[in-house]
């Protein structure tokens, strides 16, 4: 484990402690760049940690503290994400595979973060997830399936018996107050990033298949 602390965090607000963890990937040229821009305190951005293609792992933010990762969003109708979650940054630009070393660092980090705070598998979630149409990442190339497997995403379905699409989507956790095709875009970025066209009966099936 790296260190290169970042100004740019605050306490956790009234109390919160981390029950989420934010997927994100970094969009920059290298993971130094990244790196250089999550302690830079002019962008007033950070996360917790940051994972290079390579696998080394990056802390920048305790995880008791409050990063600067999530920005506006909701998850499971709880807002002020920042102070729920942990944030981590995986180095893609999101149009690329992730890596074998990649991946099997995030998983070893996700299982360690799970061992401190109550985190639940299906609260470990994407940015896009908690800001559906305003946020993209990890993006259609991570392997959400492959953390399912593992018990690290969310692992089951819902309860199938709902009225229609948005509550499905709602009672899965996308509770932020986006229009349906916002919605669709969202889950299907999750859950199916192939799917294209109109809503289907498959768009109610919000989980991965393990």
């Amino acid at each position: 484990m790296r260190h290169c602390p970042s100004p740019n965090f605050s306490p956790r607000r009234n109390g919160l402690t981390p029950t989420l963890i934010v997927i994100h990937y970094t969009a920059m040229a290298s993971a130094d760049a990244a790196i250089a821009r999550l302690c830079d305190p002019q962008a007033e951005v950070s996360a917790h940690y940051l994972i290079d293609r390579s696998g080394p792992v990056t802390q920048m933010v305790k995880e008791d503290q409050r990063a600067w990762h999530a920005g506006v969003g909701e998850w499971r109708g709880l807002t002020d994400i920042n102070s729920r979650s942990i944030g981590i940054e995986l180095d893609n630009d999101g149009t690329q595979p992730f890596p074998e070393p990649q991946m099997a660092a995030l998983e070893d980090l996700l299982q360690g973060i799970r061992n401190r705070w109550p985190v639940a598998a299906s609260d470990i979630i994407g940015h896009s997830d908690m800001a559906p149409g305003r946020k993209s990442d990890p993006g259609p190339r991570f392997d959400w399936a492959r953390l399912a497997r593992q018990g690290l995403a969310a692992p089951v379905a819902p309860e199938t018996q709902c009225d229609g699409f948005e509550h499905a989507a709602q009672r899965a956790g996308f509770t932020a107050p986006v229009d349906h095709a916002t919605l669709l875009r969202a889950t299907r970025l999750r859950f199916a990033p192939w799917r294209e066209g109109p809503l289907t009966d498959d768009d109610l099936q919000l989980y991965h298949r393990v």
